[in-house]
């Protein structure tokens, strides 16, 4: 066999590999989505978030102000290009930062974006957006806890942001804002196939005592869970 005839094979082989390693990750994110971590029983409905999806990613909504927490205290209202601070939810998203900055619509996604955010290259960053009220034109599902509840989700929330000596979020000075309303901010961990932003976010609802799915890198699977309910 000459070398060309090798290579081909070699080159079918890694096809045919790719192929059925795309095909087994999409059946498992699909059935492991599928299978509910139950929310825990649990008496009182004293906080109310979103979870809000664009349709491929999605956010925690929030109170900016609550007894648990001040969100504006290191979410800046300045940090925003509006500097509005009459907002009254913040949402909070976490993704791959340049994957962040670098893609405000999926029209400005290139391919070396996106193999660098699912190879778990460069750093993590969390987006966050103020909103003066939940749209009904939104893809949202509103959530009701407990003050313990949404208690353990800031801190959840919280150790996801990376601090600087101080203890202090650390903004992320640039032009790629996507509004008036938004800013960026370092953040811990890798982004990757197998930990997504909606798996952050799922994760998040675990933390918290929430219907969650058992696994999901995909928006699908949460929303899937919150129409059983």
């Amino acid at each position: 066999m000459t070398a060309i005839k090798k290579g081909f094979k070699w080159l079918g082989m890694a096809v045919v590999y790719f192929i059925a390693a795309a095909v087994l990750y999409i059946v498992l994110a699909f059935l492991l989505s599928r299978i509910a971590v139950p929310a825990e029983k649990v008496k009182g409905e004293e906080v109310t978030i979103f979870i809000m999806s664009n349709g491929v990613h999605t956010d925690f909504v929030m109170p900016v102000k609550s007894e648990v927490v001040d969100w504006s205290r290191e979410v800046k209202f300045c940090n925003t290009l509006g500097k509005d601070s009459l907002y009254l939810y913040v949402g909070m998203g976490w993704g791959n930062k340049r994957f962040y900055m670098q893609t405000p619509t999926w029209a400005d996604l290139t391919l070396k974006t996106g193999l660098i955010a699912t190879l778990g290259l460069g750093k993590s960053a969390i987006h966050a957006t103020f909103y003066k009220e939940i749209s009904k034109y939104d893809k949202y599902v509103q959530i009701e806890m407990t003050i313990d509840q949404y208690r353990r989700l800031v801190k959840y929330i919280d150790s996801t942001f990376a601090k600087d000596s101080a203890g202090h979020y650390q903004v992320i000075v640039s032009n790629a804002n996507y509004g008036d309303s938004d800013a960026f901010y370092e953040a811990n961990g890798r982004f990757t196939m197998f930990y997504t932003c909606n798996t952050w976010l799922n994760s998040g609802l675990k933390a918290c005592g929430q219907r969650a799915c058992l696994w999901t890198p995909f928006e699908e699977g949460i929303f899937f869970q919150y129409r059983k309910k």
